[in-house]
């Protein structure tokens, strides 16, 4: 089966052990369909797993290609064009939905169908929307702001005129989210931890960029979509369990995108901005919530939150990768079934 992201996930118990495990799970009929004939399970299998969120936010990827291949006049009305911002405020909105490449709608469809597929059941459906709402949004006025202000230094017209438009800023902050939630799970195909997934990604897309000229209208909406993907579920993101905002613990600090030997450079910049996104509005909302004695914080608050974090990723993962080899099981029996009976 295809997968955009394989892992290699290691049980502590057997087959059945985890099955059974599974079964009680209350989500058990999202991940096993009470009656599943054997046309599902050998067409329909793949896309079973994929909510109906991200086809619908695929739907307006291919949508919005269509559509600015078929009207290439489009493209100065939907794509991010900052001497055109002004009227056209709309663009800061619409830019992040269009793909204008062949290229472009492939990646960004097929990431957001798998990325999402483990995001969305552990964050929720409307919080999903909101993400993605929020860091394309926020991502389109950071690249507006930057070309205007690239414009008044260089007095280059270029930086004023460029489309700009794509879906992978909001990719790249879905890197952010698996780092948060599976941090420490191994990428078997790049031997490589989950949690340095979004600094690969801005690592090899800044050497690239050395190299084509086009990479001046994917390169800051990369940067820009993962450092607003990490502020939003860092500071915003609702977190209903603990009764508070964000993810405060050390292991999703912005300094861990770093190595460790440019973190004691980076730790200085990084608590500036804490204190302009937290300040006294993350002390109130841990005496609100119970999580301070005598004025002081209670030590392992945040150690608990991430932990309890990393669980539901870990378990989500595990129930998907087992209802997937179980549905790859059903196909094979149904394939040697259909098979014996064609011998008889």
């Amino acid at each position: 089966m295809l997968r955009f992201f394989r892992f290699d996930f290691k049980f502590n118990n057997s087959i059945s052990t985890t099955d059974c495990r599974i079964r009680s799970n209350p989500n058990y009929n999202q991940f096993f369909p009470p009656k599943m004939s054997s046309a599902q399970l050998s067409g329909g299998t793949m896309s079973s797993g994929f909510t109906r969120l991200c086809k619908g936010l695929a739907a307006v990827l291919i949508g919005g290609h269509i559509v600015v291949q078929i009207l290439p006049s489009a493209v100065s009305y939907l794509a991010l064009i900052p001497a055109k911002t002004i009227p056209f405020a709309w663009n800061l909105i619409t830019a992040g939905y269009i793909e204008q490449s062949i290229y472009g709608v492939v990646v960004s469809t097929i990431g957001l169908l798998f990325i999402g597929k483990l995001l969305e059941p552990i964050w929720g459906s409307r919080e999903f929307l909101k993400f993605v709402f929020a860091v394309n949004f926020l991502t389109s006025v950071c690249v507006f702001i930057t070309a205007i202000s690239l414009y008044y230094i260089t007095r280059e017209e270029s930086y004023l005129y460029m489309p700009i438009s794509g879906f992978q800023g909001v990719l790249s902050g879905f890197l952010v989210g698996i780092k948060q939630i599976i941090p420490d799970q191994e990428l078997s195909w790049l031997k490589l931890k989950a949690k340095w997934l979004p600094s690969l990604a801005l690592l090899v897309a800044v050497v690239v960029s050395f190299f084509t000229v086009e990479s001046a209208s994917y390169l800051p909406t990369l940067i820009f979509g993962t450092y607003i993907g990490w502020i939003y579920l860092r500071y915003w993101q609702s977190n209903t369990e603990m009764k508070r905002r964000g993810d405060s613990s050390d292991d999703f600090a912005f300094s861990t995108f770093f190595p460790e030997f440019l973190r004691p450079v980076i730790n200085p910049v990084a608590a500036i901005f804490e204190r302009m996104f937290c300040g006294r509005r993350s002390e109130t909302s841990e005496e609100s919530s119970g999580y301070t004695l005598g004025g002081s914080s209670l030590p392992g608050s945040d150690p608990i939150e991430a932990s309890r974090r990393r669980e539901r990723g870990a378990r989500a993962l595990e129930e998907r990768l087992a209802s997937e080899r179980l549905a790859a099981a059903g196909t094979t029996q149904e394939k040697q079934k259909d098979d014996a009976t064609e011998n008889v």
